[in-house]
């Protein structure tokens, strides 16, 4: 068993490391291969509550393509591999959690807009550096221009400069960003409060907000209807509203 992406479950939450620290974290063919394989053990593994992604070392949390190593078999192209996988950790069922350790160059911005929390140690660097070698951050672009304003978007992207931690949190890349000393603790500290969490309140309500994100506004509004209906009659939401009358912490089974 390949170890490029190491697979640890602690504590409720599964961890899905690069594991390519002499390559940078860049990303494979095996890489995303993996990547499919472990999302698809966590969401069938009904003790994980939550996923947090990372990679190994200080240096990098993932810079991108392998541009030197591209070798590896995949069942599509290398692009369409990675496409899939970014829409798979977009829509995932399991609240996800980025942990920016280091350098997030290129399609490693992918991996990290796609979850739904990022964190980021304030040493990190940020960048989209295509453009410096004849290229263009494609697939990336569905996720970044829903993220940060075009403006600020296109300037990155054009530059293809590396930014600051305190840039990309101003630009609305990152959640949080924490001194390097404090990242494992704020990151720990997330994935508990996930994990104490409804698992099927979470997940209806990121199949919800996923489907109505692009509906025009009335329409999204009529469909969160329905979505309030459905997460309000599962087992998890009486119980949730039963401890809070109660005074007491609410035991979710997830369903």
């Amino acid at each position: 068993m390949s170890d490029e992406l190491l697979y640890d479950v602690k504590n409720g939450a599964a961890w899905l490391t690069i594991n390519r620290e002499a390559r940078r974290n860049s990303i494979s063919p095996e890489l995303i291969s993996l990547f499919q394989q472990r999302l698809d053990a966590a969401e069938k593994d009904k003790s994980v509550r939550a996923v947090c992604i990372t990679g190994v070392g200080v240096k990098a949390f993932c810079s991108g393509a392998d541009l030197a190593g591209s070798a590896g078999e995949l069942n599509t192209s290398p692009e369409q591999a990675y496409a899939d996988l970014l829409k798979r950790l977009a829509a995932y069922p399991k609240p996800t959690v980025a942990r920016v350790n280091g350098y997030c160059l290129a399609g490693g911005t992918g991996f990290m807009l796609a979850c739904d929390i990022v964190v980021a140690a304030e040493t990190a660097k940020f960048g989209t550096p295509e453009v410096n070698v004849g290229l263009w951050p494609m697939m990336i672009g569905a996720l970044i221009f829903r993220n940060v304003l075009t403006k600020k978007a296109m300037e990155m992207i054009l530059l293809g400069e590396k930014i600051t931690a305190a840039q990309a949190l101003e630009m609305g890349l990152l959640t949080r960003v924490v001194a390097p000393e404090d990242l494992n603790s704020e990151v720990e500290s997330i994935l508990d409060s996930l994990c104490k969490k409804s698992p099927i309140g979470m997940k209806l309500g990121k199949q919800a907000f996923y489907k109505m994100r692009e509906m025009p506004f009335e329409q999204a509004l009529d469909f969160l209807v329905e979505q309030i209906r459905v997460v309000s009659s599962t087992e998890d939401a009486v119980e949730g509203i039963t401890a809070f009358m109660e005074k007491r912490s609410p035991m979710f089974k997830g369903r």
